[in-house]
């Protein structure tokens, strides 16, 4: 079942604004019981960041949308698993960096080619300094030619801006690890470009 289909069938009930940090708790007690207008207001609240991580893990928007709804009705079938140890939307965007990370792993696997691109203002900002126009098309295909972990911490430190700290907690590696394969990146991006 979709979650937006158990959002629906228990929906009948004001709007529910979008939570402070406290009042996350009390909406997570209350979805854990069945709540679906309470999940619902979760779900606004963070799907906006995890289809972001999720499209810039695959590029390919159709596989971000689902394993953003993946994500989202693993989260909603294991929420009172949830020991609310982290945040609601630590959890969440691990479970779709996961999915997003699985899902290139098993496509490499089955010897698919996986389609990937970049941010589109990553594009321009290398057009902007790159003279012929295949240099921006190498850069593109050199970020595809990344192993899947290599990729993931690329993306998330150089095009998203996160932190070590904050890769590592979200893919469940060491700092120490996230820095490793962002060297590792950098390093097979710089050979692939010459």
């Amino acid at each position: 079942m979709h979650m937006e289909t158990a959002v629906r069938r228990s929906e009948p009930g004001p709007e529910l604004p979008v939570p402070a940090a406290a009042d996350e708790a009390a909406l997570l007690a209350r979805a854990a019981r069945g709540d679906g207008a309470a999940f619902a207001v979760l779900y606004r609240e963070h799907v906006g960041r995890v289809f972001g991580l999720c499209l810039r893990l695959t590029a390919d928007r159709a596989l971000a949308e689902e394993h953003t709804q993946e994500s989202f009705v693993r989260a909603w079938e294991n929420l009172g698993r949830f020991r609310a140890e982290a945040a609601f939307g630590t959890w969440i965007y691990r479970i779709a960096a996961n999915l997003a990370l699985g899902g290139l792993r098993d496509r490499n696997r089955r010897g698919l080619k996986v389609v990937q691109g970049l941010d589109q203002s990553l594009v321009e900002a290398v057009a902007e300094q790159a003279s012929p126009p295949h240099e921006v098309i190498d850069l593109e295909r050199a970020i595809e030619a990344l192993p899947p972990g290599a990729r993931a911490v690329f993306v998330l430190h150089d095009v998203e801006g996160w932190q070590h700290d904050e890769i590592a907690e979200q893919l469940g590696l060491a700092v120490g690890t996230s820095k490793a394969q962002l060297h590792r990146a950098r390093r097979l991006l710089r050979r692939r470009l010459g």
